[in-house]
């Protein structure tokens, strides 16, 4: 083959290949306008849900799917808007934020590498929750998934997150990677079916995003033009012109984007022709990307989407859940009319309707000007003079309908007097109390039990991330028992993401547990036989009511707690030359030692060799404790 032949034919291949990726971008975003066109409806009553939460409440999804103002009938009509929505839901966002869980890990077994794994996997978990603000995610995710029904948490793996640990052969900082967590409103998530009911009966999922061009040219190196693009993306509004509408305009979020284009991300889950799955990524009529799945986040490490959802209420046979303010939207609408109905005869009754005959008066006058008061009126002589018409009293029946509107608020809301107000209407006693928190925590029992599964599924995704990107060497530094910080160094491969539970506290508040934990010391079974309570037990109860660092100001029971645990370290690792201190607490170093023996870390079985180190050091103490009395007062 000649120079020219071989010439020619690799420009035939670049030229075949350009066009095969030319054909995949435009096959991509066909695909996504197909999916966002199904869901236009959807849309719109997301957008209509946005309007409400904000207060433009007078207007409608038209019959051609569009979002309209609604007109008065008449000029004189009263359109104020008194939002209980808003209200409503920020309760409910409060309510939901003080009951989501905090995720432990479990071990699989009783065997040691299990238990260092959930130990590990735990402590992952709480320091990926400080250092990525999983908490302010959370409450952005909760606030969508509230509006809109549906709300997604994106965990991706930052190459470029962490701490730094070395310098590449340009002198590039390397770093050694970390999870990132991000909350994706539900505008920009496409699926290929919108009656599967779960990710899993999904096939195929794209992520939509309107970015500007600088990012695509920093993170792909293809620059593009740009354009004008809506922030939300609307479905069926391809021209600027189509979504400028001012009832579209919530809160800025369907502000356009200048110079900016849509970001195309279609997963594609594994097939027998792609094992690994598909990535595939398109903007502006350009591939961007193609290759596998990134991330071994499923089962038994398996490929899957780098998504979880999280719903406010559930629908059978759909992929996007239900929204409260959907409920909510015709009780808001009635409360609007009773209350500016009501406000209208009011003006009626206090400004009046006056009665004139026909050329009395100069009526031009009289209805610029009313009828104020010490006002001299003039009327024709031998005419009738001017009265007032009786518009009678206000009807009973807007006091009752305006209540019965109040009580369908709290009724399909779930959230009761006691969580709005200060002060219950029409509730006193402390039993009535406590039944009206039972039947708010019963009526979002799914939307908490949604929030507890999403939160799970997150965790579960975390690790397994750990375990892929991690490596061999990891240092992890895990807050302990009494705020001691432990340092670890792991291995990824000792996350085995498939042998741990991913386990949630009680989903109750603060305040319960408080409550819970006083009743219980009432009850004396905090304290001893004597009715003492243990500097240990004082200090436990002062950290559950925020005053942890008082009381390890004024006691160290605390200090002493932490030296005995480092002690049983020492004793599990052989180390014979641990000898209890003339200055130890003894009382609270034999409970401490005790408790190491009977938990679970040791596993059902101790080794015999352990156990009697332990033991000997317990009878060193006690021999101690007896020539210091007072040894254990605290």
């Amino acid at each position: 083959m000649t120079e020219e032949e071989r010439f020619t034919g690799e420009n035939a291949e670049r030229e075949a290949e350009q066009k095969r990726r030319e054909k995949l971008a435009a096959e991509i975003t066909a695909d996504f306008e197909r999916r966002r066109e199904e869901r236009r409806s959807l849309e719109n009553g997301w957008l209509l849900n946005l309007n409400f939460l904000s207060g433009n409440q007078y207007c409608d999804v038209s019959p051609y799917g569009e979002i309209e103002e609604e007109d008065k009938r008449f000029y004189w009509q009263s359109r104020r808007v008194f939002n209980h929505i808003a209200p409503t839901v920020d309760s409910r966002i409060a309510k939901l934020t003080k009951m989501r869980p905090t995720l432990h890990v479990r071990a699989f077994s009783d065997e040691e590498e299990d238990l260092r794994a959930a130990k590990l996997a735990s402590g992952i978990l709480a320091g990926v929750r400080e250092r990525c603000g999983l908490d302010d995610v959370a409450a952005r995710a909760t606030l969508w998934s509230e509006t809109c029904g549906s709300a997604f948490y994106k965990i991706l793996w930052d190459p470029n997150g962490g701490r730094q640990v070395a310098e590449d052969e340009n002198g590039a900082p390397v770093f050694e990677g970390e999870v990132s967590v991000q909350a994706v409103p539900p505008f920009e998530v496409f699926p290929d079916a919108l009656a599967a009911e779960s990710l899993d009966d999904v096939r195929s999922l794209i992520h939509a995003k309107a970015v500007p061009v600088e990012y695509i040219a920093e993170r792909f190196g293809v620059t593009l033009k740009g354009r004008e693009v809506p922030g939300l993306a609307p479905a069926g509004y391809s021209e600027p012109s189509a979504w400028k509408n001012p009832a579209r305009m919530v809160g800025g979020s369907r502000a356009p984007i200048s110079g900016a284009e849509i970001l195309i991300e279609r997963y594609t889950r594994p097939t027998a022709e792609y094992p690994e799955g598909r990535l595939e990524i398109a903007a502006g009529g350009q591939l961007l990307y193609e290759g596998p799945l990134p991330y071994e986040n499923g089962e038994k490490g398996t490929r899957g989407f780098p998504f979880v959802r999280q719903d406010c209420l559930r629908l059978p046979g759909a992929f996007f859940g239900s929204s409260v303010i959907d409920r909510l939207i015709p009780v808001q609408r009635a409360y609007n009319a009773v209350r500016n109905r009501k406000h209208e005869f009011l003006n009626r009754l206090s400004m009046g309707v006056v009665t004139v005959e026909d050329g009395s008066v100069d009526v031009g006058e009289l209805a610029e000007e009313g009828l104020s008061p010490g006002r001299v009126l003039v009327y024709r002589q031998g005419g009738k003079a001017p009265e007032m018409l009786d518009c009678g009293s206000i009807p009973g029946g807007f006091e009752e309908e305006e209540e019965r509107l109040e009580k369908e608020f709290v009724l399909i809301s779930g959230v009761s007097d006691l969580s709005q107000n200060s002060t219950p209407a029409r509730v006193t006693s402390a039993s009535g109390l406590q039944i009206l928190l039972s039947q708010d925590d019963s009526r979002m029992a799914a939307t908490t039990d949604n929030l507890t599964y999403a939160w799970k599924e997150t965790g579960r995704q975390i690790i397994r991330l750990y375990r892929q990107f991690a490596g061999n060497a990891r240092l992890l530094a895990a807050a302990g028992e009494n705020k001691r910080v432990e340092v670890i160094y792991f291995n990824a491969s000792e996350l085995a993401a498939e042998d741990i539970v991913f386990e949630s506290e009680d989903a109750a508040t603060p305040e319960q547990k408080r409550e819970t934990l006083l009743k219980l010391f009432e009850a004396g079974l905090l304290t001893d036989e004597d009715g003492k309570l243990s500097g240990e037990n004082r200090c436990r109860i002062l950290e559950a009511f925020g005053f942890g660092s008082y009381e390890n100001a004024r006691d160290i029971s605390a200090l002493h707690i932490a030296k005995a645990e480092g002690e049983n370290l020492r004793l599990r690792a052989a180390d014979t030359g641990t000898e209890p201190d003339e200055y130890d607490d003894h009382a609270l170093h034999i409970a401490e030692h005790t408790r190491f023996l009977l938990s679970e870390e040791l596993g059902k079985t101790v080794p015999a060799a352990m156990k009697k180190r332990i033991l000997a050091h317990i009878r060193a103490h006690r021999e101690k404790q007896k020539i210091q009395p007072g040894a254990g007062q605290g």
